[in-house]
């Protein structure tokens, strides 16, 4: 039983870190993840727990939500990623084979430059 304390108070500890670290008050944070401050107040004293809902909109914000939960920090990459950018890959990622195809083979053609016709090459 100590150990599942340890970890919820280990928990609260990283939340608290989080929400620090993104320069938010409990306030804010709590309305990024659609509670009220009360209930911010709990999670990071350590006497509730929040549900997914919670974590899924903080993540949106920008908190590494594998630390809060593993006390491991998610990959660097993944931290750098902007909120759009965290949302293309979140979206990409529940698309299908065939769709990803299409998405790639869309941003290869918005990003690849044209290529000159022969005539212009000639020149």
């Amino acid at each position: 039983m100590s150990n599942i304390l340890a970890q919820v108070d280990s928990f609260s500890t990283r939340l608290k870190q989080e929400r620090r670290r993104l320069k938010r008050s409990q306030t804010d944070f709590a309305a990024l993840g659609g509670v009220q401050t009360q209930a911010q107040l709990h999670y990071e004293k350590g006497s509730r727990r929040p549900n997914s809902d919670y974590l899924i909109a903080i993540a949106a914000a920008g908190v590494d939500v594998q630390y809060l939960i593993t006390g491991e920090p998610a990959q660097l990459v993944t931290l750098a990623l902007s909120v759009d950018e965290q949302r293309l890959v979140a979206k990409f990622r529940d698309l299908k084979a065939r769709e990803r195809r299409g998405v790639l083979a869309l941003v290869d053609a918005i990003v690849t430059p044209p290529r000159r016709a022969a005539k212009d090459e000639e020149q």
